[in-house]
């Protein structure tokens, strides 16, 4: 969830009354003349000066003025950087994944690299590739025998996905489980943790 203000932005020499929404990967800047969107990652020399807070893009020097407290919070989030996929999976050396499927994306892969393990009784969670409802049976039956409480159930986005979130989310739900968290794992692949109930 991103950050929203009302303040002051100014470009060059032009200053307007804008509203401001600071997301993940993006600063928003929308007034009556002034519609900007700045990439986090592009932006350089980012500070706070008084009320604003400071920054420069693609060549623009930028002055949103939000009010010294929220210009600390604005700066801070920019700042600090995004939670890796691995982190958002809750994995690590400390807590394997079992891998159900074939990691292509090259994000999983990353994602998962040191951080899981073949013996699926070692497991702190269950990653499955659900591709089709084929994939989907097989990760109900293997994480049946597991002691690990969760399950994510990694399969494809939009038009693209022959077996979707909502198809998934049911026939989990019919066999006991429930759905407590979403992420992104790349363009093409979503992610969603199941656990029983």
């Amino acid at each position: 969830m991103g950050r929203e203000a009302r303040g002051l932005c100014t470009i060059g020499s032009h200053t307007e009354a804008v509203k401001a929404l600071l997301e993940s990967t993006e600063l928003v800047v929308r007034g009556d003349s002034l519609k900007h969107r700045f990439a986090i990652s592009a932006l350089s020399g980012v500070e706070v000066q008084g009320n604003a807070l400071r920054f420069q893009c693609a060549g623009e020097r930028v002055a949103l003025e939000l009010g010294a407290e929220e210009a600390q919070k604005w700066f801070k989030k920019i700042m600090t950087p995004p939670p890796s996929l691995a982190s958002k999976l809750g994995i690590g050396t400390d807590a394997k994944a079992y891998l159900l499927g074939c990691a292509e994306d090259a994000a999983l892969a990353e994602a998962l690299a040191g951080a899981s393990t073949t013996g699926a009784s070692d497991a702190a969670v269950l990653i499955a590739i659900a591709l089709d409802d084929e994939d989907l049976t097989q990760a109900i039956a293997r994480h049946a025998g597991m002691p690990c409480r969760a399950m994510w159930v990694v399969h494809l986005k939009g038009k693209a996905a022959t077996l979707g979130d909502t198809a998934i989310r049911q026939r989990l739900r019919d066999s006991g489980y429930m759905d407590n968290k979403t992420t992104a794992v790349s363009d093409r692949f979503t992610a969603t943790r199941y656990a029983k109930r």
